[in-house]
Order: structure tokens, then C-alpha cells, then sequence
């Protein structure tokens, strides 16, 4: 009997990991056997996972809760799934779904079975993450639509920026010098001036 494992994984750091941690910890499993991933599931570049693989060993055993906290990327869900089975030994068990759990049905009927379910769970899984992208970006341009700016807000303009783009307007003084004297980059300098005059214009 080898040694029993878990992984977790989140997509932010904002989302709670209680349901995966209690499940996985009703295996039975220890709270230092428990790997954990604060990341998104589009690949499999995610620190305690890569730590966790190459912990395993032939004979040693991983849940995971369901299909999607191992990815949502179809091919690489796949890929992963052969890497874990094949090249390390591990037997994997889905807990969400009972025929994925390699240490049953190992005849040719079972495995069919078991590839069958697999495939389909990750085609689901990655047209999931599709379908939140594709939500996520019709929010966005609903939200823009309706006035609503995104990222931080511009810094306020330094006290001396209307003296220093009036004599740069005025050719008294240098782009270079008027950036100078408000402490800002050239290219900051020129930016803000470019909205600064239109705003003055309307």
C-alpha cells in the first residue's frame, strides 16, 4: 500500500477551498499530504502540483475532487492523466465521479469505460472555462458600455502641469524640460498633455 494524497485547487485567491479540503481530508488523507493551487486550471504550470508529482510513486494514491480542480484544459487534462498513471504509477480516484477511479475496473471493459468518462469530463471542463471567458468578456464591454472604467484611476496632474504645458505649447520651453519640471516622464507628459487638451477644447 503506498502513501494517499490530495490536491486542491482554486482559481483565485479569493475562492474557498473548505468543500475540497473536508472532502479530501474524509479520505482520510493528511494535512501534509495535501497539495494546494491558488490558479487558474488552463495549464498545469502550478507550483504544488509539480511538487506533488514528482512525490508520487508506483502504488501511490490521489483524489481529487472532481475532474475540473485537476484542469480545464481538455488536452492537458489527458496528457496529465497518463503522466499520473502511466509514467508515475499512481492510481488517481475522482471523488465527484466514482467510474473514474483507476483502482476498479481494470479489464478492458472498465478502462474503456473509464477513458470514455475521462474524455468527456474534460471536454466539459475546458468548454466550461470557455463559456467564463467568453461570460467574463460580455461583462466587460456591457459594463464599458454603461460608463464604467476599468484599472486605477490617473494620477492628479502636479500643481505647475498648466504653467509647464502652456510655455511647452508655446514653444518657450522643451517637452523634455516641461516633463522635467512636473516630474513626470516624457511620454507621461505627453499623454496627459494630449488629454489635458482635449478636455479643454470640450
Amino acid at each position: 500500500m503506498g502513501n494517499i494524497y490530495g490536491y486542491i485547487r482554486v482559481s483565485s485567491t479569493d475562492q474557498n477551498e473548505d468543500r475540497q479540503r473536508v472532502a479530501l481530508q474524509g479520505k482520510g488523507i493528511r494535512p501534509e499530504d495535501l497539495f494546494m493551487d491558488k490558479q487558474s486550471g488552463k495549464d498545469f504550470d502550478r507550483p504544488q502540483y509539480q511538487r506533488m508529482v514528482k512525490k508520487l510513486k508506483p502504488g501511490d494514491l490521489l483524489y481529487i475532487l472532481s475532474i475540473d480542480r485537476l484542469g480545464r484544459n481538455y488536452e492537458e487534462i489527458q496528457r496529465q492523466w497518463r503522466v499520473l498513471t502511466k509514467e508515475r504509477g499512481a492510481d488517481i480516484c475522482v471523488i465527484d465521479m466514482p467510474l473514474l477511479d483507476t483502482r476498479q475496473g481494470r479489464d478492458l471493459m472498465g478502462t474503456f469505460i473509464a477513458d470514455l468518462v475521462l474524455q468527456i469530463l474534460s471536454f466539459v471542463a475546458q468548454n466550461e472555462r470557455e463559456n467564463i471567458r467568453k461570460r467574463q468578456a460580455q461583462g466587460i464591454a456591457a459594463a464599458k458600455a454603461r460608463g464604467v472604467k476599468f484599472g486605477r484611476p490617473p494620477r492628479p496632474l502636479p500643481e505647475n502641469f498648466h504653467s509647464a504645458y502652456q510655455r511647452w505649447k508655446a514653444r518657450k520651453i522643451t517637452c523634455t524640460a516641461a516633463a522635467k519640471e512636473c516630474g513626470m516622464p516624457i511620454s507621461s507628459f505627453r499623454y496627459r498633455a494630449e488629454i489635458y487638451e482635449k478636455s479643454s477644447i470640450l
